[in-house]
This record gives C-alpha cells, structure tokens and sequence, in this order.
C-alpha cells in the first residue's frame, strides 16, 4: 500500500510553529516515498472551533509551500458517519451509555486518588448496559464509553520502537458526548481509516492516546495504521517551550522577514538530521533525503540564532529578481520608484542581512540624506580640514567622469586609505557603520554622490 499521512489540526486557534514542524515531517515523508499528504480539519468542539483559525492554518500552511494532495477532510462534515460507528458499537456490545453525573464521577475520583489508585471510571454503567434498543435512545443524550479490554496494548513506534500499554490504567473511556458530538480519540481511528492512512507522524504529546486508539481500532475490525511520534521541541534551558512562544513565533517570522524555505530549513533539524549532518538544505534536498530512521528520540532545542544565520544563508541563495520582489514589503513607498537602483541596493545589503525587514536599516544611506555630526567626517586624529581636502578632490575626480572608482582608489592609496576613504563613507553614508565607500558610490551614482559630498564639505566650512 503506498503512504499516505496527514496532519489534522484543530481550527481553535492560530497555526503554531510545532503544529507546522508535524505538518513538515508528514509531507516531506509522503513527497519522499511517493505518497500523499492529507490535510484534515479537526472541528468537532464546535464551540471553539472558528473559520479564522481554519483560514489561518490553510493561508500559512500555503506560505510554507505545503499543500494537500486531496480535498481537505473536515469532521463537521462527518458527523452521520460518525453515528453509524458509535451504534455500530452498542449494537455488539462494546460500547454503552453512561448518565453518571460530574459529582458522582469526582466523588469517585478523589476515593481513588485518596487510596493511592490511579483514578479511572469504574464502570458502575457498564453492568446496566444490556437492552440494546434503550442504550440507542439514551445515546441521543448521553455520553458514550467503550468497554476497555484488560490487556496489554503493544505497537512499533516508527521512531521510538517497541512501546507498551497497559489498558487497565484507562478504564472505560468516553468517545462521544452523544452520538452527534463524538471525541477526539474515536473521530481520528474513523477518519484514519476511512482516508486509508498508512502512517500516523505527530508529537510526543499524542503518545498517551494511541493505544485507547489502537484498542478502538480492534473494537471495530480496523487495521492498524503505522505511528511515529516526534520529539518535544525545547527551550534552550532544555524545557518544553512555552505555549505563548510557540504561538507567537509564526506571526513574527512572517512580519519580520523570514523566508519560508529558511524555517522549513530550521525546522526539519529539530529531530532529524541527514545522513552527512549539512546544515543548509533546500526545500527539494528535503524532500530528496527525509527519512522517518533518522528521526531522534529525544527532545530538540529551538536555538533562534541558528534560524537567524540559516535565515541569512537561504537570503543568499534567492535569486536576484526575486529577492528585489521580496523586500517590497518592507520598504517605504518612495524607495520603489527607481527599480535600478533598488536592485543594486539589494544586492549590496543582501550580505549584511538576516531578515528581510533589515533591508530597510541597511539600505537607507542609498535612498534616505542622513543628517550627521562634522566631527564623524574626522579620520583618527586627523585636523577636518584634511577630510576637507580629500573630499574635494573626490568631488573633482567625480565631476571629471571616467572610471571614477578606480581614480579614488588610486588617490586613497597615494594619500592613505583611512585618511580619505574614511570621510567620503561618512559623507556618502551619514553613518559610522556602513557598507564601503566604493559600494556606496556604485547604487547612488555619480550625481547624487556630488551632492552628498557638497554637504559634507559646507558641515567642515
């Protein structure tokens, strides 16, 4: 059978940066065996469940490049489905209704726990549970529970091996409010196997409810699917990473410039990593070389100067018209008239940027008069009126025409490289920290140049 996974989020709150590294592994896993990758919209808590928070998971998912191979499953369109399962259950007796109230149910709870027992349901409904045609009237209101087999459960956890359960720890659990409002841990088996998924890869969270699923599974004569659970991703005190960081982080990157291909890059190493440990990998070498054996078991840290330098590498990598088209975004509106210019800006500063939201800080000098001090014109210990000197002869090799910058660079080394350099970067720039004078001279061109070295000159007069 070939593969066939799927990442199934619920709509009740914004796309988060674990929920895209489950959705990463899923797809690069199907694109690599030839499979196919299913998205499935989990909204079944209809009073939390919300279209923007669906919208949102879908629009960002598309900004990544991953896309669902099938028309998106979602279980609100289901629920019929869904009934004819859980009356399947009760119609063989392995399943029933149970009408305890919420005291009883904690008054047992607390009995358990004060005798040092793990607390479970004790299942004081099952033994009522014999006229069949009753149990299919009260399940119209009544919350659902299988009949828990005594057993140990045991699977092969594509990543983790060999993992066991015991079932008697679980007691009789609810799957469904009532027959229209099943719960998570039935909906999924159904749709699993309705979808035909071959493999189910999420978070290490989800351990604790694959053997009720996999007992599910058995209740109803379904297969097993296969399961992979991925490693926590840690903070760099090697803790869980806080719910608000995960559920900011995705926003921020858009807003700040990441690339898509760049967080796919970061993401992908938090767990696994290709067989020669390269770092830079693009979305198609992903694809080419994911494998689920070399996914790791323990927990990966999320270290953001490492996004920041691979940010920066796949900055590199874009090509020139692209990148130019990408930091539109993020300039003002007057810096996109001259599309020249603008090109031989971005490729100056695309070295000297992490984000594409530094393009702005790097790239002002070339489109903005920054106002300065005199006395940052000063090379060292030098008199200003040395500055002055130099750059009126720049002004006067510039005015001349020609191939200016290699006159200048002959100049700088005939009177020393800082002593005329210096000044004409600052005039140039407005800045103390800024790309070379000759890198300057080539985005502004001459005529600008000439101006910004006239006022430099009349700063020192």
């Amino acid at each position: 059978m070939s593969v066939r996974v799927r990442f199934a989020p619920s709509p009740t709150g914004f796309l988060h940066i674990g929920g895209v590294r489950t959705a990463l592994f899923n797809w690069l896993f199907a694109k690599k065996e030839g499979g196919k990758f299913i998205l499935r919209i989990e909204d079944t808590d209809k009073e939390r469940s919300e279209k923007r928070f669906e919208d949102d998971i879908i629009k960002n998912l598309e900004w990544f490049g991953i896309y669902s191979d099938e028309p998106i499953w979602r279980q609100s369109e289901r629920t019929e489905t869904y009934k004819n399962y859980l009356l399947k259950l009760i119609e063989e007796g392995k399943a029933y209704c149970c009408t305890c109230s919420e005291e009883d149910l904690e008054a047992e709870y607390q009995a358990q726990m004060s005798q040092g027992l793990v607390p479970k349901y004790s299942g004081r409904c099952r033994s009522r549970a014999k006229d069949i045609e009753e149990q299919k009237k009260m399940a119209l209101s009544s919350v659902i529970r299988i009949k828990m087999p005594e057993e140990t459960v045991v699977f092969n956890d594509v990543i983790r091996g060999k993992v066991s359960f015991e079932t008697k720890l679980f007691g009789d659990i609810i799957i469904a409010k009532n027959l229209l409002e099943p719960l998570y841990n039935f909906a999924v088996v159904i749709d699993d196997h309705e979808t035909k998924i071959t493999h189910v890869i999420r978070g290490e969270e989800h351990l604790p409810n694959t053997p009720k699923q996999v007992v599910i599974q058995d209740l109803l004569g379904f297969p097993h699917v296969q399961y992979g659970h991925l490693p926590l991703i840690l903070d760099a005190n090697k803790k869980k990473l806080s719910k608000r960081f995960i559920q900011d982080a995705l926003n921020k990157y858009r807003e700040e410039g990441y690339l898509p291909s760049a967080v796919l890059n970061f993401l992908v190493l938090l767990g696994w990593h290709p067989e020669n440990d390269r770092e830079i990998l693009t979305v198609e070498e992903m694809k080419k070389e994911f494998s689920l054996k070399r996914v790791q078991k323990a927990g990966a840290v999320y270290n953001t100067e490492k996004l920041d330098w691979l940010n920066a590498m796949h900055i590199r990598m874009v090509p020139l018209p692209d990148l130019v088209e990408q930091v539109l975004t993020f300039i003002p509106e007057e810096w996109k008239s001259n599309k020249e210019k603008l090109s031989r800006a971005v490729e100056l500063a695309r070295e000297r940027m992490k984000k594409l939201s530094d393009f702005r800080i790097e790239a002002r000098p070339f489109f903005e008069i920054i106002s300065y001090d005199s006395q940052l014109l000063m090379w060292k210990d030098l008199p200003l009126s040395e500055s002055k000197k130099h750059l009126e002869e720049i002004l006067t090799i510039l005015r001349k025409g020609g191939d200016s910058a290699t006159q200048i660079m002959e100049y700088a080394t005939k009177e020393g490289k800082g002593n005329v350099l210096w000044p004409l970067r600052v005039a140039l720039s407005g800045l103390q920290n800024s790309p070379g004078p000759i890198e300057l001279l080539t985005v502004l061109g001459s005529s600008e140049a000439e101006k910004r070295i006239e006022i430099a000159i009349q700063k020192i007069s």
